[in-house]
C-alpha cells in the first residue's frame, strides 16, 4: 500500500525529531543544529553533516518518490565533488524498525536517504569573512581562477548548448515570472515588478546574436547553478558545495549565470567591489570580456530566484515573525533586481577622448565588438559626412581642423549619438574632446536623456604618442594629426579635471590593447553602477 503525501511528511517530522536526539548517530556529536530550506532539511553534528530532501514538488523539482529522492541525492554527492575535495562523502539510507525506531543501520526497511558530508568550519564561509572583512582581493582572484579553471573543463554538447539558447532563457525567466505571480500583490512593489517584467522581455527582442554567440564561442557548459557567498569555502583551498542537482537546465546556461548570481549575493551584503574582482580574474583567465555586456541582465535574473525561493518559503512557513523577516528580505531582492534591470536597460554614453595617436580609436572599437554598441569616429565624421574625402595633411587649425569645422564635426557626433539614445542603445563618441565645452556638452545630451555617462581619457607616455604620429607617415588612415602638430595639439588640450570620478576612467594605452579593454570594462561597470547607484 503506498503511503499517503501525509503519512511521507509525517514520517518526515518523526525522523527529524529523531535525528535532533545526538543518541540517533553511530558518531560522537559536538551538538546539533537543524537547517531547513524549502527543499531540505539539514542536520550539523559537528563532524558530519546530514541532508535530507523534502517531499515536495514545486513544477521544477519533483522529491515526492523515495526513489527520486535517493537518485537525486547521488547525483548531489556526484555533481559537487566537481568544485569541493573531501567533502561529499556518499549516500546513506535510513531505516525504519518494527518498533518505528530510525536508524542508519539494518534491520527495517529503507525509508529515506540523507547526503552525507563533513561539515566546513562556518568561518571559513565567504558569507562569513566578509561579514569580519577577512577576505581580501587575493581571495576574490584566486576565486574567480578557480572558477575560470571549473568552466573551461566542464562538461559540453549539443544537448547543453540548447540550454543558452534564446528559447530555453526566456522560457526560465516566464517561469520564474508566472510563479511569483501570485505574490506580488501581497509581498511585491507592482511598478517596480512591471517594470523588470518589461524591460527583461524587451531585452530578448535586441540581443538574440549576443545569445548565439556565446553558443558559437563555447561559453554554454555545465555549472554550479546556485553559486553563492554561502556555498564557498577558503578551508584546505576552495569548496565550492550545494549545486544545483534536482533540475538540469538550471545548472546547464552561460558561466555568466553563475557568476552573476555571485556578484547578486556580494552587491546584496555590500561587498560589490570585491565580487567584481571575481568577473575581473574570471574574465583574463578565461578571456571573457563579453561577460560584461550580460551580467546585470543576468544578475537581475538570479535576484528573481532568489525572490521566487523566498516567496515559496514564505509561503511554506506558519511563524508570523520567520514570514514579516521573508517579507523583507523578498523585497530586498525585488530591489535589487529592479537596480540591474536599469543597469542593463539603461543606455550609456561612452565618450573617448584624449590626444591624437594616444590609442583612443584601437580601445574605441575594441569596446564597440565587445558589448555590440555602435560607435561614431570624429575623423570619420569629418571627412564623409560633412566635407568628403580629404586626404591632405594640413597645419594644425586649418582646413577640415579650423575652429568653425571642429565645432560642426562636434555637433554632428552629438546629433548621431542622440538619434542612438533616443532609440535606447548605447553609443560610442570617438574624439579628442580636448575643449571642455565639448565635453559639457555631451554631458548635458546624457543629461536631458537621462542615460549614463563615462569619459575614457586614453593615456600613455609621449614617447609612444610620437612614435605612432611617426609611423603615419608611412600609411594611409583617417587621421591626419602627424609628428609635426604634436607640441600645438599638446597645448591645444585643456586637462580633464572637472569630471565627477563617477564619470571618469583614465586607461593606459601604452599596455596590450587586451588588457587596455579587460581594465576599461572592469572601471567603466564599477562606474556605471554608481551612476544608477545614485538614482536609486
Amino acid at each position: 500500500m503506498q503511503e499517503s503525501d501525509m503519512d511521507v511528511w509525517e514520517q518526515l517530522e518523526a525522523l527529524c525529531r529523531a535525528m535532533g536526539d545526538p543518541a540517533f548517530y553511530p558518531h560522537p556529536v559536538l551538538g546539533i543544529e537543524r537547517r531547513d530550506t524549502h527543499i531540505s532539511a539539514v542536520f550539523l553534528t559537528g563532524r558530519w553533516v546530514y541532508k535530507l530532501k523534502k517531499p515536495v514538488d514545486f513544477g521544477f523539482l519533483d522529491f515526492r518518490g523515495l526513489e527520486d529522492r535517493r537518485r537525486f541525492c547521488e547525483r548531489e554527492v556526484r555533481l559537487n565533488q566537481r568544485l569541493s575535495r573531501g567533502v561529499y562523502e556518499e549516500v546513506v539510507g535510513i531505516f525504519r524498525q518494527e518498533d518505528g525506531r530510525f536508524s542508519f543501520e539494518a534491520p527495517g526497511r529503507i525509508v529515506e536517504y540523507a547526503v552525507k558530508m563533513r561539515q566546513l568550519p562556518d568561518d571559513a564561509g565567504l558569507n562569513v569573512r566578509l561579514k569580519k572583512e577577512t577576505i581580501s582581493a587575493c581571495h576574490m582572484e584566486a576565486l574567480g581562477k578557480r572558477l575560470a579553471e571549473f568552466y573551461r573543463e566542464s562538461e559540453r554538447n549539443s544537448e547543453i548548448d540548447h540550454y543558452g539558447s534564446r528559447d530555453v532563457i526566456r522560457f526560465n525567466m516566464e517561469e520564474n515570472f508566472r510563479q511569483l505571480a501570485s505574490f506580488v500583490r501581497e509581498m511585491l512593489d507592482s511598478e517596480r515588478w512591471e517594470f523588470l517584467c518589461q524591460v527583461s522581455r524587451s531585452y530578448f527582442s535586441h540581443q538574440g546574436r549576443l545569445f548565439e554567440r556565446r553558443i558559437d564561442t563555447g561559453r554554454i557548459c555545465d555549472g554550479h547553478g546556485d553559486l553563492r557567498t554561502d556555498h564557498i569555502y577558503f578551508d584546505d583551498g576552495i569548496q565550492i558545495i550545494d549545486c544545483i542537482e534536482f533540475n538540469d537546465r538550471f545548472r546547464y546556461g552561460d558561466a555568466v549565470v553563475d557568476l552573476a548570481f555571485l556578484q547578486m549575493d556580494m552587491d546584496s551584503s555590500g561587498h560589490g567591489a570585491l565580487g567584481r574582482a571575481v568577473l575581473a580574474a574570471y574574465a583574463e583567465e578565461a578571456d571573457d570580456l563579453e561577460l560584461y555586456g550580460l551580467i546585470d541582465f543576468y544578475a537581475a535574473y538570479r535576484a528573481v530566484v532568489r525572490l521566487k525561493t523566498t516567496c515559496l518559503r514564505y509561503g511554506e512557513v506558519k511563524d508570523g515573525a520567520e514570514k514579516e523577516a521573508l517579507m523583507v528580505q523578498a523585497r530586498h531582492y525585488l530591489a535589487l533586481a529592479y537596480r540591474y534591470a536599469l543597469q542593463f536597460s539603461r543606455p550609456t554614453v561612452w565618450v573617448f577622448c584624449g590626444l591624437p595617436a594616444s590609442g583612443k580609436s584601437v580601445l574605441a572599437q575594441a569596446l564597440a565588438e565587445t558589448l555590440s554598441i555602435t560607435s561614431f569616429q570624429s575623423d570619420l565624421v569629418r571627412k564623409e559626412c560633412l566635407c568628403g574625402p580629404d586626404q591632405h595633411v594640413v597645419p594644425f587649425g586649418h582646413g577640415l581642423y579650423r575652429p568653425g569645422m571642429r565645432h560642426q564635426v562636434y555637433l554632428r557626433l552629438l546629433s548621431l549619438a542622440q538619434e542612438v539614445l533616443k532609440k535606447g542603445g548605447s553609443v560610442i563618441l570617438d574624439a579628442t574632446f580636448s575643449h571642455r565645452k565639448w565635453r559639457d556638452a555631451v554631458r548635458l545630451l546624457a543629461t536631458d536623456l537621462d542615460t549614463n555617462i563615462i569619459f575614457v581619457q586614453c593615456v600613455c607616455r609621449e614617447e609612444t604618442i610620437r612614435q605612432r604620429l611617426k609611423d603615419r607617415e608611412k600609411t594611409s588612415g583617417l587621421s591626419d594629426a602627424r609628428l609635426e602638430h604634436f607640441s600645438q595639439m599638446v597645448d591645444d588640450f585643456e586637462s580633464v579635471v572637472e569630471l565627477p570620478e563617477e564619470m571618469y576612467v583614465a586607461i593606459d594605452t601604452d599596455q596590450p590593447v587586451r588588457r587596455a579593454l579587460a581594465a576599461l570594462l572592469l572601471e567603466g561597470y564599477a562606474r556605471k553602477c554608481r551612476q544608477v547607484g545614485n538614482l536609486l
